[in-house]
């Protein structure tokens, strides 16, 4: 054969390949609100990037027919190329063949990808689109997913890992996105769940829809498994882009920074007035978040799942920082079981990843009751102080209002290795608060006034005192507690300032073979 004929051959088996199930199923899959896994990677990186890796592989399997036809790419394409410049590795099934399902040789692509990533530091993010196992290859298909499971375990907190659920992912597949750093989910085209409606029909007697067992809604507001809900792939692929954007390639660097527009001495007169007098009285955190940050763009993680801790990524002075923060406005900032693990999980992420934490305090305490109690809400919530005193990055907190007893510590108090620590004036902290306080301290003293009016003025009495001697953020800033006490609408400036004068901490754990986090 002359060698225009083999260049020839060699074209047309990437045309061949590039078409994937071919023209009917691409249109099949654009009927359903779906992309296809080119069209996906060729959004999702900058223009002309994508180097495309084992184009040529097929499958290997001889049963039940599969002899007779051997689809190039096998199903899934893989490869690298760049997001705003930065190595990045991807991969994406191709539900138009064999309805993306994997395969020995599916896996092995995989599998190679991660293997190139964790050699060259550079995050992985994987597109999956999937009818799940393919049967036919019996156990070599499950031997396929553990070697892409094994993986997904040592990249763990090495380099960032970002699953998009872009169709089905059902069975043994979950296991690899709930391995990752972050799930996405589109709403009603993705779902996953590790057993189907049939199953639970007939197994349980229940019915329920596939929406309703494992779509986008369920995952990201009742599960947790879903920290990112998007509309359409479109914004999905965005989100992808952004939240990298914020994130190292790898944990040996150090956060991306971007050069600060927005002034860092720049001062919010409105945070001077928004603690409510009543100090029962809910605000919404969210507006302290985008006064303090630069030009108030925050990137919300799991903004649906327990909504009383809101955690995501912002800058300050240009750096890359994960925030945490109580929300007064949803039970009144509480914790509970899902925010402890909520917030356990990103404090973690954040420490693999060298992003300094700011933290905005304002807790009572955490939701008392026997659903709690029943559902270990103390191995839960010592998940989130595991989480804050394991870690070893820059990590600055500032105490708003509440901050009361085992939450107060939970929440990046200086005793967990806090580097700076401030309070607003209207910082109350203690082990209680006043009418709880009172109840333990002088309840003999209240009650041995016969005078219901007279028990009612000593009581208000002793809560004044309480008051006066503890709910405040001066005592505990005389024991050096609280480095300092500012002025809210200067939050930013100090922030950014103490942000700086950390960012060269070097702090490290004991030697282990590794922790024995609460689980």
């Amino acid at each position: 054969m002359a060698m225009q004929d083999k260049v020839r051959e060699l074209l047309e088996l990437r045309t061949k390949a590039r078409l994937g199930g071919g023209e009917k199923r691409i249109e099949k899959q654009h009927s359903q609100g779906k992309m296809t896994a080119r069209e996906r990677i060729a959004m999702l990186l900058d223009e002309g990037s994508f180097e495309e890796l084992d184009m040529f592989v097929t499958h290997r399997c001889t049963n039940f027919g599969m002899d007779k036809e051997h689809p190039l790419t096998d199903g899934v394409v893989t490869g690298y190329g760049t997001i705003d410049g930065r190595l990045v590795y991807v991969f994406a099934q191709d539900f138009t063949i064999s309805g993306g399902s994997l395969s020995e040789m599916h896996a092995a692509k995989i599998c190679k990808v991660q293997d190139l990533a964790m050699k060259m530091g550079a995050p992985v993010i994987g597109i999956n689109d999937s009818g799940g196992a393919r049967i036919q290859e019996g156990v070599n298909s499950l031997a396929g997913y553990s070697e892409i499971f094994e993986r997904n375990i040592l990249a763990s907190g090495v380099v960032p890992q970002i699953s998009a659920i872009f169709g089905p992912c059902a069975g043994g597949a979950v296991y690899s996105p709930a391995l990752t750093d972050f799930v996405m989910m589109v709403k009603n085209t993705s779902y996953m769940f590790l057993t189907g409606p049939k199953v639970v029909k007939t197994v349980l007697g229940e019915n329920v829809t596939t929406e309703e067992l494992g779509g986008a809604s369920v995952h990201g507001s009742k599960s947790g498994v879903a920290q990112l809900v998007v509309e359409d792939e479109t914004e999905g692929i965005a989100m992808i882009r952004r939240l990298l954007s914020y994130l190292p390639s790898n944990n040996m660097e150090t956060t991306p920074e971007v050069e600060c527009t927005d002034p860092i001495e720049r001062v919010e007169d409105s945070l001077n007035a928004i603690i409510p007098d009543n100090p029962n009285k809910p605000y919404d955190i969210k507006q302290v978040i985008a006064s303090i940050v630069d030009h108030g763009e925050f990137l919300e993680i799991a903004p649906m799942y327990a909504k009383n801790i809101i955690t995501g990524f912002a800058r300050m002075g240009g750096m890359s920082v994960g925030v945490v923060a109580n929300q007064p406005s949803h039970m009144a900032g509480v914790l509970d079981i899902n925010a402890s693990r909520k917030g356990a999980r990103f404090v973690r992420f954040c420490d693999a990843f060298n992003i300094p934490i700011v933290t905005l305090v304002d807790v009572p305490g955490f939701l008392p009751g026997t659903a709690q109690e029943y559902g270990g809400v103390i191995t839960h919530g010592a998940k989130l102080l595991y989480a804050y005193g394991e870690s070893t990055i820059p990590k600055v907190t500032v105490t708003l209002r509440k901050s009361y007893g085992g939450s107060h510590i939970v929440m990046g108090c200086k005793q967990l290795r806090n580097d700076v620590n401030y309070a607003w004036p209207t910082a109350e902290i203690a082990v209680m608060g006043a009418d709880g306080a009172v109840e333990v301290l002088y309840a003999k003293e209240i009650k041995a006034e016969t005078d219901p009016q007279k028990q009612m003025e000593a009581a208000l009495a002793k809560k004044t005192e309480y008051n006066n001697l503890f709910c405040n953020p001066y005592n505990a800033a005389r024991y050096g507690y609280i480095d300092d006490v500012i002025e809210p609408r200067n939050t930013r400036y100090r922030v950014i300032k103490a942000l700086r004068a950390i960012q060269t901490k070097r702090l490290e754990n004991p030697a282990k073979k590794h922790d024995n986090l609460p689980l």
